[in-house]
């Protein structure tokens, strides 16, 4: 066999599997699931939307979808709730954690590469945007993570048990 056909092989393979961010978001139950705020929004219509929607975060966007930010339950712990602020009269933008200070996945980060950027911060969702800007695609939740690491396990455990029953090498029983 060509060495070089069958390394050719091996990459095209391998490119295959590769897991990102999108790929992640595309198989989420919160796929049609609209995670986004307007800045200008009061806190009542933030927390209506957490709660309608059995969620803990919601992204902060402009008036051109851009994230600016993510309002979180903490957020309304910490900064509304605790100290007494009307949520009627306050605005999102006024109490939400604003970018840079948050931490999003592109597109194309590698499935570590998200999990990586959770457990930094012990996140339980991480919002995702645009590889060339900052619009606003979706939401991973850490359930979503687990699901993926699960199905990556289960491939490798079947290629293994497929060497050592004789089926072939590396890539298993195709």
């Amino acid at each position: 066999m060509n060495p070089y056909r069958s390394s050719l092989y091996i990459a095209k393979k391998f490119a295959r599997n590769l897991v990102t961010a999108e790929n992640i978001f595309q198989k989420s139950c919160y796929r049609n699931v609209d995670f986004k705020i307007k800045q200008n929004s009061n806190i009542t219509n933030a927390v209506m939307q957490l709660s309608s929607l059995n969620i803990g975060c919601l992204a902060v966007v402009n008036e051109e979808n851009n994230l600016i930010g993510v309002f979180s339950e903490g957020d309304f712990i910490n900064k509304v709730a605790s100290q007494r602020k009307n949520t009627d009269t306050t605005q999102v933008k006024d109490v939400c954690t604003m970018a840079p200070n948050i931490i999003v996945a592109k597109k194309t980060d590698s499935l570590d590469s998200v999990m990586s950027k959770m457990m930094f911060k012990n996140l339980r969702h991480i919002l995702l945007v645009d590889d060339t800007d900052t619009k606003f695609i979706g939401m991973i939740s850490i359930r979503d993570v687990v699901k993926e690491i699960n199905k990556k396990n289960k491939d490798t455990i079947t290629r293994l048990s497929d060497f050592h029953i004789g089926k072939g090498g590396f890539f298993g029983s195709e």
